[in-house]
């Protein structure tokens, strides 16, 4: 997770940047944009951003690339869709790449992996909640809000552990045995968060979120 310049070779910083490139088309071509023209959505939506470009900032590593810190999102999935959430990522790395924490040149590499990542495992979970589970404000509570953010940041662990070990950074066996671990101890954490948040949405806020097709919570049956 933000990964600096210099520890990967530059193919894979060219090659990231094609995948990254059609997600983020794909994502401004079928973004909700009218979700943000409700004023307090809006607001939601840009405080959110500005708070994770904080929280990105507090990070903990010992090496290179081998940093962790919350992601957020799973809640930003929530409230927004996951197109508006996977640009409001990209935003975010913005900020945090401006201010030093991550490199240029591996920009659509951390972008994959933080938002495309992040935004996806979170969206396909949501959507295994709507059609396996009870429409229910505790499923909602804890399956999509505590359990899914806690799946999405090991998965976007286990996603850098893989591309720092294909790429031939660090070793597979380092990886597996002293960052990897530390991914699940960093989903209590970031499932603790965004439980807390989507429990406060939820109860007083509920227009702020929506389904995994965009649908505002506080208008489902």
């Amino acid at each position: 997770m933000n990964l600096p310049d210099g520890l990967l070779d530059g193919n894979w910083a060219l090659l990231a940047w094609l995948p990254y490139a059609a997600l983020l088309a794909l994502a401004a071509r079928r973004a909700r944009w009218r979700v943000l023209l409700d004023s307090a959505r809006l607001n939601a939506f840009l405080a959110m951003l500005v708070a994770l470009v904080l929280l990105w900032q507090l990070q903990a590593g010992v090496k290179p690339g081998l940093s962790l810190h919350l992601l957020g999102a799973t809640v930003l999935t929530l409230c927004v869709g996951w197109e508006l959430a996977f640009l409001g990522l990209s935003l975010v790395l913005i900020g945090v790449t401006l201010n030093g924490a991550a490199g240029w040149q591996v920009f659509a590499v951390n972008g994959l992996l933080m938002a495309g990542v992040g935004v996806a495992v979170s969206r396909t979970a949501h959507r295994f909640v709507d059609r396996l589970l009870p429409d229910h404000l505790f499923v909602y509570i804890f399956c999509k809000g505590f359990f899914a953010s806690a799946l999405t940041v090991m998965a976007v662990g286990a996603a850098c552990c893989l591309l720092l070990s294909l790429a031939d950074v660090y070793d597979g066996e380092y990886l597996r045995g002293e960052y990897l671990p530390y991914f699940v101890l960093l989903g209590f954490s970031e499932a603790w968060l965004s439980g807390m948040f989507t429990t406060l949405f939820a109860v007083y806020r509920p227009d702020l979120l929506a389904d995994a097709e965009g649908t505002p919570f506080a208008g489902r049956k």
